[in-house]
């Protein structure tokens, strides 16, 4: 609400001044000098007062701003009867707050996107009838009806047989994506296929969506650091212009050349293009499905040199799945992992789950006589064959056999064994992998100036070393407590800026603690996201890259404004000091300057990042539960 009085206000300041100049100047043409002095000046007052007031709202917070160079070229102008330079310079400020405005608006309109997409109310199943109901009556449990092109409005899962998601408002993932009974939803996914029916997991103000908008509400209430830094400055900027324009008055004798000073040194290039940039910067890196908190992040951002990873879920999938399958009879891998998933299908445990994920998209038949010994393994029919699966202990005593020769796994993998009609079938192994283009990604973020890139996780130092054989990693830290990751991303401080990646709860002290922490996932842990920085809205790490690249060139876009609008804007003011330019003159020069270095941070708004790195495949395996042999634990 605030925002849009603002930009009312903002309008309206910047049609008077407009008006006043195109009166003025009408007046002039007609020969009438002095109404056009009036209409001049009416153009001038009132930006002159909006503006007086937000300098002494700065001055009441101890905060001298550069807007204070603008009141006082505004004033000396209408005081030595330099009215159409007072227009000029009127018109100016308030186009650039304008365009500022704009150009702000339009750089949040996609997260705004996601405030104005809150569902309010729910249909919910009661028995046989269906209702509406407020979003705060839904609990855990619940299940709710998503129509077509329905926005889900809590976490669930889909309770049909399955349903199309477009996650794209979310993840900016253009194309639908499939997810099959018992899996996961987002809310703030809109329904792209038929209606299916949602069990809701969490409540609303609890769920991802509603995370997400308070993510974004915190960006949006940012102000740049950038332009703190310059307010830092600006009473050395505002000594330097009035001596300068003092310097020319007293050398000259003439009160036009310090007015012409004071005209030109107008700093709108680091009061507007500043902001413009980085807030257009955070408008991109969200489309990519990068969600940084605000402005000091995103430049923060630019400038990270070490990379702290977590193992599980951040540097690996954090889920098991099927590795490598070693056939002992007549069956084909195809074959046993069929039957495993089958019979899986009855199964709640972890690994049974993974091996159905493993054919997910795949019609499998349903199993019969099901007998399930927890924490051992599972046995039952499968379209008429006996079919046991479990850890190599279990199956092949259910098999009466001895002596099966168990495949090698790398440190931390687990085995489960699978039999039919009684004779041993073959053996899956599986483990938590790396994800895949680990090796190009850590490459490709090393050539964006990250010099060290550390591992820190709390699982073992054997698993630790399993996982990173050949990443060429500059560190490895393993078996480490919360309080000892937040030790080394202090240590790692001392060299540089750090940067945090992981994704659970555990993780969330070391995410506070560095310059900048990354949550992976918009379903990670609520802690990790609430203290984190940034948050990678799809569950991907490769998607750090294009958030990297827009931070460093959103920022490389507002230097470039800075550096060419105040040093034209410098050279503008030594030539009206030695009597080159009038303040008329030196006026639309400087609208000129403003023009072309605003409309050169909105390149911000166009940034596209270079593709993410592709995959190249599994490059390790990482720890599962598992007995000290290694069998598999059910």
């Amino acid at each position: 609400m605030k925002a849009m009085l603002a930009d009312r206000a903002n309008l309206a300041l910047l049609t008077v001044a407009l008006l006043g100049l195109l009166t003025g100047l009408g007046l002039m043409a007609m020969g009438w000098p002095g109404p056009a002095t009036l209409a001049f000046s009416a153009g001038v007052i009132p930006v002159l007062a909006a503006l007086v007031v937000e300098i002494l709202h700065s001055l009441a917070r101890r905060e001298v701003g550069l807007d204070i160079v603008a009141a006082l070229s505004m004033f000396a102008a209408l005081i030595f009867g330099e009215t159409l330079a007072a227009a000029v310079v009127a018109l100016m400020y308030s186009g650039g707050t304008f365009l500022e405005s704009f150009a702000a608006g339009r750089a949040r309109r996609e997260m705004t996107d996601l405030l104005s997409r809150v569902p309010r109310t729910a249909t919910r199943h009661q028995g046989d009838t269906l209702t509406e109901v407020a979003l705060d009556a839904i609990v855990p449990g619940d299940l709710l009806l998503i129509r077509r092109g329905a926005i889900a409005p809590v976490d669930g899962t889909v309770a049909s047989p399955g349903a199309l998601l477009d996650q794209s408002a979310l993840t900016g993932e253009s194309m639908p994506v499939r997810r099959q009974q018992g899996h996961e939803v987002m809310s703030g996914s809109t329904n792209a296929g038929d209606a299916f029916d949602l069990r809701a997991t969490h409540r609303a103000a609890d769920s991802t969506y509603a995370g997400i908008v308070r993510l974004v509400e915190s960006a949006q209430a940012s102000k740049a650091p950038m332009a703190r830094l310059a307010d830092r400055y600006s009473l050395l900027f505002l000594a330097v212009t009035v001596t300068l324009a003092t310097f020319a008055w007293g050398f000259t004798g003439d009160p036009i050349r310090a007015v012409a000073v004071l005209v030109v040194a107008t700093p709108c290039p680091l009061i507007l293009a500043v902001p413009v940039a980085l807030v257009a910067g955070l408008s991109r890196a969200a489309h990519y499905g990068v969600l940084i908190k605000g402005a000091k992040p995103l430049e923060a951002l630019a400038g990270i040199r070490t990379l702290i990873l977590d193992k599980t879920g951040t540097l690996t999938e954090g889920r098991p799945q099927i590795v490598a399958v070693q056939v002992a009879g007549d069956l084909s891998r195809d074959q046993i992992i069929r039957y495993a998933a089958a019979l899986d299908q009855a199964s709640g445990h972890p690994i049974a789950q993974a091996i159905v994920a493993a054919v997910r998209g795949i019609a499998l038949p349903m199993p019969g006589a099901i007998k399930e010994t927890d924490g051992e393994g599972v046995t039952g029919l499968v379209e008429g064959h006996r079919v046991v699966v479990g850890g190599t202990d279990f199956v092949m005593a259910q098999l009466g056999l001895t002596g099966a020769d168990v495949p090698l796994r790398d440190e931390g993998a687990v085995v489960v064994s699978v039999g039919v009609d009684g004779l041993l079938a073959g053996h899956l192994v599986l483990a938590d992998a790396v994800r895949p283009g680990t090796v190009a990604l850590l490459a490709a973020l090393r050539k964006r100036g990250i010099g060290r890139i550390l591992l820190a996780t709390g699982d073992r130092l054997a698993v630790a070393l399993a996982v990173t054989a050949g990443l060429g990693l500059d560190g490895l830290h393993a078996g480490l407590t919360p309080d000892q990751k937040v030790q080394l991303v202090l240590s790692e401080r001392a060299s540089g800026a750090v940067m945090m990646v992981g994704d659970g709860v555990n993780d969330a002290p070391a995410l506070a603690a560095a310059d900048i922490g990354v949550a992976m996932g918009a379903r990670g842990a609520a802690a990790s996201a609430e203290a984190a920085d940034v948050v990678l809205l799809v569950d991907r790490l490769d998607n750090l890259l294009p958030g990297i690249e827009i931070a460093q060139r959103a920022r490389r876009i507002a230097l470039q404004s800075v550096v060419a609008g105040i040093g034209l804007s410098v050279l503008g003011m030594v030539a009206a000091a030695f009597g080159y330019l009038s303040p008329v003159q030196g006026a639309i020069l400087q609208e000129l300057i403003d023009v072309a270095v605003i409309l050169n941070a909105l390149r911000a708004l166009r940034i596209v990042p270079d593709k993410t790195v592709p995959n190249t495949g599994l490059q390790g395996i990482a720890a599962q539960s598992s007995d000290p042999q290694g069998h598999l634990t059910r």
